[in-house]
C-alpha cells in the first residue's frame, strides 16, 4: 500500500485541512480499515473550532464504518472484505476498572479519534477487538452510528431498567432518538420525547416514540415518569428530569454538560421526596469487551427493530471537504448528525 493517505488534519485550533497523512500500520493483534462512513461527534466540535485536541496535528474522527482491508498476525475472527463499526475505546485492561469490566472508567486508556489517529481520514488502524463486525444489509452510513446507539443503551442498562413503565427522554438529539428506541425494544409502557425543536420531535414519532412535548410552548407533566434520561446536557433538560420524575424513580443523566449547573433548593429537593436514584451513565463499554452495547446494536439494526432513518442525517461532506463540514457548527442550527463520506 501507499506510505501516504489522505485525512482530515487538524493543525491547530479552527484549522483542518484535507492533507496528506502517514498511512497506519497495521500491526499484530490489528486490523486496518477503509473508512467508508465517518460522522462528527459534538465532542469533537470543540476540539476543532476551540483548540480542546490534546496534541496538533491529529486526526479526529470515532464514529466510523468501513472495510476491513489487512488483517495483522493473529487475528482470527476478522477477513478482509468485513464489515465493521470501530469501537473508539481502547482499555489498557489492566487496572482495577477493566479487571471488573468497567472498561468506561480505564485509568490508562487511549481513545482512537482524540488519543491517537481516527475516522477522518481514507484508513484507521484499531485493533481487532475494536472492530464489530455488521450484517451486509447494514449500510455503512447506519454503520456509522452504531456508537450513538452503544451510548443510548449503555445508559438504558445502568438505570436498572425494566419494561412496562412510563419513560421520558429529554432531549432529541441522536443519542435521545436512540434511547427512546431503546426503551421501546426493552418494552416501555410509553416512551415520551422532550425537545424544543418540532422537527426533531416529529423524527421521535416516527421512530417510535408515543407521545413527544415542545417544551418551548408545553409544560412537561410533573411526577410522571417511572425512567428518565436525559441526553441532552443542557442544565434547563437536567432540572426537567427532576421535575418529570416519578416518586421512586431512575434518572439517568447520559448528556454531558458544557457549562455550570445549579439547582434551587426546591429543586434538589425533588431527590429527596420522591426518593429516585440518580446515576450517570459515560461511554458505551461493558464486559465482555466492547460489551452487550454493541452486540446488540449490530442485531437490532440487522433485524430491523432499532430503525435508522435518513433524517437523522444533517448533511452530508465528501472527507475532501471537512473544513466546509466544521464550518456549519460555528454559526449553529445543525438538527442532526453531519457525516463524512470517503468516496
Amino acid at each position: 500500500m501507499a506510505d501516504m493517505i489522505k485525512a482530515g488534519v487538524l493543525f491547530e485550533k479552527g484549522d483542518i485541512k484535507f492533507a496528506d497523512w502517514e498511512m497506519p500500520k497495521c500491526g499484530d493483534g490489528e486490523v486496518l480499515v477503509k473508512v467508508k462512513a465517518t460522522g462528527i461527534c459534538g465532542s469533537d466540535v470543540p476540539r476543532v473550532l476551540d483548540g480542546q485536541a490534546h496534541y496538533f496535528p491529529i486526526v479526529l474522527g470515532h464514529e466510523f464504518a468501513g472495510e476491513v482491508v489487512e488483517v495483522g498476525g493473529g487475528v482470527e475472527n476478522l477477513e478482509i472484505g468485513d464489515r465493521v463499526t470501530g469501537v473508539p475505546l481502547v482499555p489498557c485492561m489492566k487496572c482495577i476498572d477493566c479487571q471488573n469490566g468497567d472498561f468506561a472508567l480505564c485509568k490508562n486508556y487511549s481513545f482512537i479519534g482524540s488519543r491517537e489517529q481516527g475516522s477522518f481520514a481514507e484508513y484507521v488502524k484499531l485493533p481487532a477487538m475494536n472492530a464489530v463486525k455488521f450484517d451486509n444489509s447494514i449500510s455503512f452510513e447506519q454503520g456509522a452510528f452504531f456508537e450513538p446507539s452503544t451510548v443510548a443503551i449503555h445508559g438504558i442498562r445502568l438505570n436498572d431498567y425494566k419494561g412496562g413503565h412510563d419513560v421520558a427522554v429529554i432531549g432529541g438529539g441522536t443519542i435521545g432518538l436512540f434511547t427512546a428506541q431503546w426503551a421501546k425494544i426493552f418494552g416501555a409502557k410509553s416512551v415520551t420525547v422532550f425537545d424544543i425543536s418540532d422537527e426533531r420531535l416529529a423524527l421521535a414519532k416516527k421512530l417510535g416514540a408515543d407521545y413527544t412535548v415542545n417544551t418551548l410552548n408545553e409544560t412537561p407533566e410533573s411526577g410522571k415518569y417511572k425512567y428518565v434520561f436525559e441526553t441532552a446536557g443542557q442544565p434547563i433538560a437536567m432540572r426537567t428530569a427532576f421535575d418529570v420524575a416519578a416518586n421512586k424513580a431512575n434518572v439517568c443523566f447520559i448528556g454531558t454538560p458544557h457549562e455550570s449547573l445549579t439547582f434551587t433548593q426546591k429543586q434538589w429537593e425533588n431527590m429527596n421526596r420522591k426518593e429516585f436514584k440518580l446515576t450517570g451513565s459515560w461511554m458505551s463499554y461493558s464486559a465482555p469487551f466492547p460489551g452487550e452495547e454493541w452486540t446488540l446494536t449490530a442485531h437490532y439494526f440487522k433485524t430491523g427493530q432499532l430503525k435508522f432513518d435518513d433524517d437523522l442525517v444533517f448533511k452530508r461532506f465528501p472527507l475532501s471537504e471537512i473544513d466546509k463540514a466544521f464550518n456549519l457548527f460555528k454559526s449553529g442550527g445543525v438538527g442532526g448528525k453531519v457525516l463524512l463520506i470517503n468516496e
